[in-house]
Order: C-alpha cells, then sequence, then structure tokens
C-alpha cells in the first residue's frame, strides 16, 4: 500500500493537518500550549475541542496495543509509519475524512471518558446509519465511524453512561488491510456511500492544493522556499460560513487561535488578492457583517460567539486601497459603494465614540483596541490618544475621498480630504516633538514616549509625511532591526521581553505596514531588507504567531495565517520587483 506525498512536509506538532472548508483538523494540540500523546479530532464549532482520539494499534504482536509510530504529513495525506505497517488519512470533504491501513489497526476513541448530563461525548451503534457514533456535548455535533473494510475488533461503552472508554478498533481482514470513513454531521444523514478509492481522494486533494498554490503564488521560485507551506497554513486553516461566520473565512488559525480579529483578516485579504479574489473579498468583509449600530467593529469573530469588548485599528481604509489595487479586476460600483459604506461608518466611530469633547485626535481605551495588546505606549496609561491611531484615521479618511471621487460624491470627496488633512495637522502639532512621535493620556494630559515601535508606526503615512519626519522615523526604526526582522521593543529597552508578545518579538502586521510605509516614502533600501530579513525568518522558523528578536525562534501559536500570508505579501512583491 503506497500513497504519495502532496506539497511540502510540515510537523503536525506545528501546524494541523486539515482541508480547506473543514471545521476540524487532525493535530495532537487539544488546547492552548496543551499537546496529547496520540492525534485527535479537534472540531472548532463552539470553540476548540478535542472530540475524538486516534491511535495507531499493534496487529501482529499483542493485538490491541498502541504502536509507536512516526507521523509523517504533507498537504493532502497524513500518515502514521511503525515497523510492522502504516496508516494514512486523508480528506474526502470538508467534513469528512478516510482512513485506511496495512500492518496496523486504528482505534477510534472518545477524547474524554466522562460523560455527564451537560459534557462528554456518547457512543452509540446506529443501524439506520450503518455507523458508530459519537455525539459531543462540547461541539453539538456527531462524528460517524463507518467500516468501509476490515474487522472490528472492539467496540467499548455503546450506550455506556458516566466514565468509559468509547469507541471502535478496527483491524485487518483476510485481505490484510482495513479502511475507514469518519464523517462530521449536525443530526441525521444517509449512510456513508464512498465518493472513490482512497488513491482517487488523495489525488484529489492534491489537485485542490495544487490548484491553491498556482493560484496565490504562481511567482514562487527557489527564491521563495516557504511559499507552498505557507499558502498550506493558508489554505488549511479556511472553513466554509456556519455559525456566527458568515463567509468562507480564514480563521488565524486550526491551533487555538480560532477566531478572525478585525485587522488580522486584512492581511489575509491582501495575499488572496490576485489569485483569489472572491475569497479576499470575503475576508475584508466579514467582520463588517457584524458592525454594530455605532459603527465598530467587532474585536473577534468565530463559530459561536462575537465579542465587542474591544475593537481593533482603523487599517481598513489602507487594507482596502491596497486590496482594490491587486485585485486583478477593480472592484464594481456596488462593491464600492458598500465599501465606502461601511468604511464611512467605521471611520464615524472613531471621530465621535473615541474623541473627547473638543478634542482633534481619537483615543484608545485599552492596549487591547490597537492590537498591540501590552505595549509598552500603554505603560504609564491605557486610555491614550496615540500617532499610530491618528495615522491610520488619515490613510482612511484619503480612502474615503478617493472611494467618494470615484462614486460621484464631489461633496464627500473634498470633506473627507480635509478632515484628512486637519488630523494630518493635528498629529504633527500635538504628537510630534521634532524629533519623535509620543503619546497623550486621555485623563491628564501628560505626554510620554517609549521604546515600542508602535510610536513608530506613523510611517505607514508613507508619501503623505514631510520628508523631514519620514528620515528621523526611518533612522528610529533601524534601531528596531535585529538580524531577523523589527523588535517591537527596542532590544536595549529595561522592558524588552524576548517572549513578550508586544514588549520584543517580532510580528507580521507590524513588518507589513513598516515596510509598505518605508517603501512609499521613499526608503526602498530599508524597506527592502525589512522585507528580506522577515522573509528569511519565515523560511527558516515558520509561520509563528510572533518570534523571538534575538534568536528567531518561533513562540506560540506556529501556524498562524496573518504571518504566512504576510510571508506571501512580501515575497510577491519582492518577486514582482525581481522580474520574477
Amino acid at each position: 500500500m503506497t500513497a504519495a506525498p502532496s506539497g511540502p512536509a510540515f510537523s503536525v506538532h506545528d501546524i494541523p493537518f486539515s482541508t480547506y472548508g473543514s471545521w476540524f483538523d487532525i493535530s495532537p494540540v487539544v488546547a492552548e500550549k496543551t499537546y496529547a500523546e496520540d492525534l485527535h479530532l479537534v472540531s472548532h464549532q463552539n470553540g476548540m475541542h478535542g472530540v475524538l482520539r486516534l491511535v495507531p494499534l499493534n496487529t501482529t504482536v499483542e493485538e490491541g496495543d498502541r504502536a509507536e509510530t512516526r507521523v509523517e504529513a504533507a498537504p493532502g495525506l497524513l500518515s502514521w509509519i511503525g515497523e510492522s505497517g502504516r496508516i494514512d488519512l486523508a480528506y474526502e470533504s470538508p467534513d469528512a475524512v478516510r482512513l485506511r491501513g496495512s500492518g496496523l489497526g486504528i482505534g477510534v476513541f472518545a477524547a474524554a471518558q466522562a460523560l455527564t448530563p451537560f459534557s462528554g461525548t456518547y457512543f452509540f451503534h446506529d443501524p439506520a446509519a450503518d455507523g458508530h457514533v459519537f455525539t459531543s456535548y462540547e461541539t453539538g455535533r456527531r462524528y460517524r465511524v463507518t467500516v468501509l473494510s476490515g474487522t472490528l475488533a472492539e467496540v467499548a461503552g455503546a450506550q455506556a453512561l458516566g466514565s468509559a472508554d468509547r469507541g471502535v478498533a478496527v483491524t485487518a481482514d483476510a485481505d490484510g488491510a482495513w479502511e475507514i470513513a469518519v464523517d462530521e454531521l449536525d443530526t441525521a444523514r444517509p449512510p456513508y456511500v464512498s465518493s472513490g478509492t482512497f488513491d482517487d481522494i488523495v489525488e484529489s486533494a492534491r489537485r485542490a492544493f495544487a490548484d491553491f498554490v498556482d493560484a496565490v503564488a504562481p511567482w514562487r521560485s527557489s527564491a521563495t522556499p516557504a511559499a507552498e507551506l505557507a499558502a498550506y497554513v493558508v489554505w488549511s486553516a479556511t472553513v466554509r460560513p456556519a455559525g456566527l461566520v458568515t463567509r468562507p473565512a480564514v480563521l488565524m488559525s486550526k491551533h487555538w487561535m480560532d477566531k478572525v480579529w478585525s485587522w488580522d483578516h486584512c492581511f489575509n485579504a491582501l495575499a488572496l488578492a490576485s489569485g483569489c479574489p472572491e475569497l479576499a473579498l470575503d475576508q475584508f468583509a466579514l467582520p463588517f457583517d457584524h458592525q454594530d449600530a455605532g459603527g465598530a467593529l467587532p474585536d473577534s469573530v468565530t463559530h459561536s460567539e462575537v465579542l465587542y469588548n474591544f475593537v481593533k485599528p482603523p487599517i481598513h481604509g489602507w487594507a482596502f486601497g491596497q486590496l482594490r489595487r491587486l485585485l486583478p479586476t477593480p472592484p464594481g460600483q456596488d462593491q464600492l459603494a458598500q465599501a465606502y459604506a461601511r468604511l464611512e461608518r467605521w471611520t464615524a466611530f472613531w471621530l465621535t465614540a473615541r474623541r473627547a469633547p473638543g478634542a482633534e485626535l481619537a483615543y484608545y481605551q485599552h492596549g487591547n483596541d490597537s492590537g498591540w495588546d501590552n505595549a509598552t505606549t500603554f505603560d504609564p496609561e491605557r486610555m491614550v490618544v496615540t500617532a499610530d491611531l491618528a495615522a491610520f484615521l488619515v490613510l482612511q479618511l484619503r480612502e474615503l475621498a478617493e472611494l467618494a471621487e470615484e462614486l460621484g460624491k464631489e461633496d464627500a470627496a473634498r470633506r473627507w480630504t480635509a478632515a484628512a488633512e486637519e488630523t494630518q495637522s493635528a498629529l504633527l502639532d500635538q504628537l510630534w516633538t521634532g524629533e519623535r512621535f509620543v503619546a497623550r493620556g486621555v485623563v491628564g494630559g501628560d505626554t510620554w514616549s517609549s521604546a515600542s515601535l508602535l510610536d513608530l508606526m506613523p510611517i505607514a503615512l508613507g508619501e503623505h509625511l514631510p520628508g523631514e519626519i519620514s528620515s528621523a522615523l526611518a533612522d528610529h526604526i533601524k534601531a528596531h532591526l535585529t538580524p531577523y526582522g523589527l523588535a517591537t521593543e527596542l532590544t536595549t529597552s529595561p522592558h524588552y521581553l524576548a517572549d513578550g508578545y508586544w514588549r520584543g518579538p517580532i510580528w507580521a502586521p507590524a513588518t507589513v505596514l513598516v515596510e509598505d510605509g518605508l517603501r512609499r516614502a521613499g526608503h526602498h533600501r530599508l524597506a527592502d531588507d525589512v522585507s528580506a530579513r522577515f522573509r528569511a525568518l519565515c523560511e527558516t522558523h515558520g509561520f509563528a504567531e510572533n518570534f523571538d528578536a534575538l534568536t528567531g525562534t518561533g513562540l506560540r501559536d506556529r501556524a498562524y495565517t496573518w504571518t504566512a500570508s504576510s510571508y506571501l505579501l512580501l515575497a510577491a512583491a519582492h518577486a514582482h520587483r525581481d522580474g520574477h
């Protein structure tokens, strides 16, 4: 029994094995920073839940013993390989996987032994469905095992209550092999029917991923060695519409960061724009589908919750301007009108709900609003007028002016242009010292500076900045460069922490925004350096949520889509500049 791998190899300890559209993955990661001994079927409906435990079993020495195996994964195919045989797993559809084995058996068991009236997984054989069914309290879904060939060596805990082992073990029949299907369903579904042979399924999965890579990274070459794996991280983290997720959505991860946050989505949209324009537009629009009555975007969206306790920075005007220039076909008038209306309400939120009476500049209520949760800019106070927020609003106001002009709203275009100029003037008059930008407390009016890269984010204004200011910012940005990229806190700062979240580690969104602003301001050599170091970091250390600025080591969630998308974005731009 053989099965050809399809695409770059990866470790399932770092990147979950999944497929485009699916709400579950196969991984040992069952909770935040929690790694199980066995691979699990992990669902992301109603939160992150390890539902089923998948156990390779010996069939030749002592029946039912756990087999020692190594796990190999590539897009389209996951395998357990032991001395006496192997097991292969492939996605047949977003809600069904097929497994087959030779020389090894498989156990499919409920992840948790305990079953209460409110938690756990109930297990039974369903004669109407011709399968063994696990029904999960946590996900609200059912998981059905259908034996296609082989022998049921064990059925444990059927209809059991309380604490019990629940599940099935399957071993080979007289032909020396076995095959099963596991599908996720709501309440009922006709008995499982195969759509093709196992090899057909693997080939179909290989083609689906190959088509995606060809669409989003047609420029890839030996000079961009991480492009295919970056594409897999994005492709495999995409889910179909379900629950409160109104569109096909790229989750930040199918590890524990399984949400769409209202600025992370912008970077995924930009990476997808040229090759998958409809999916890109869906990424941009998703948080706006939950825009509240006051115009605010939610902090985050996932299958079964939308959170409004914080917001995220208004980079959406910048993002939409970038997006429509990357799309192969410019957005139509209806699309422009919808984007304009949504950005108008989002901007009005900041200019009304987040400006103190008589003030010209908006404020954050907490570091979480900025996306830089614990940056040292917020150490003196949490309610702060910051230069990055003003800069993003200037860019958003300028985008609104451009959209209004294209939509024939000439008065509105003049109004937005004037608001952009007034906001930028207030930014420079109130927060620029002649050497650097400062933050100002909303309550007491005190000002301060920090060693955070956040204070330098007005470089995102690019060509709109006076030359002497962009040059001063560029000099400060150079001080944040390590061999691996832009440290979010100066490494010489007493507040620098290697794994301090926004107090030191390198982050993808800051990198993309700084690189773009430097380039538009004419600092091409420094922009090239920022891009090259970040691309090399990803090529060496993968697509972690963030990275140790002094060692390059990936930190926290190691399958983060905005990191993968930022790599694709920077690699594509580099390839195009080099004429590839």
